[in-house]
């Protein structure tokens, strides 16, 4: 196991953060769907290393299932409409934190960039 496995999966969440702000960047001239998608895997990606920063000894798979959960159910919040979170959703950090409207596409997405995260901490870190 590692040593010091909550520092290294909040560096993998940064890390993972600051590329899925990368993808959404013009600078980089993706198309809109496919900076849409590859910032919904990599917001998958970062839920898996903030889940296991929280939960550091847990198996990959119980990890994965809570990230899962998060990011299923923060989906599923942009079904409720209140004022105030309708206000948060609206501006940028609101969209990238919530987003704005429920898609089932973006709950494969972010399954789409748990699993992999999951599979890297089972079998390439839990085993240094």
């Amino acid at each position: 196991m590692l040593r010091h496995p909550r520092i290294l999966y909040a560096a993998l969440a940064i890390v993972t953060i600051g590329a899925g702000l990368a993808c959404r960047s013009p600078l980089l001239g993706l198309a809109p769907f496919q900076a849409k998608y590859a910032g919904s895997i990599l917001w998958g990606g970062m839920v898996y290393w903030l889940v296991a920063m929280l939960a550091p000894k847990s198996h990959p798979a119980v990890k994965a299932g809570l990230a899962a959960l998060v990011a299923i159910g923060g989906e599923f919040s942009q079904l409720i409409h209140i004022g105030w979170l309708d206000q948060f959703r609206a501006t940028r950090i609101g969209a990238l934190l919530l987003g704005r409207y429920f898609a089932w596409a973006d709950i494969a997405a972010y399954l789409a960039g748990i699993a992999p995260m999951a599979l890297l901490d089972r079998f390439v870190l839990r085993r240094s």
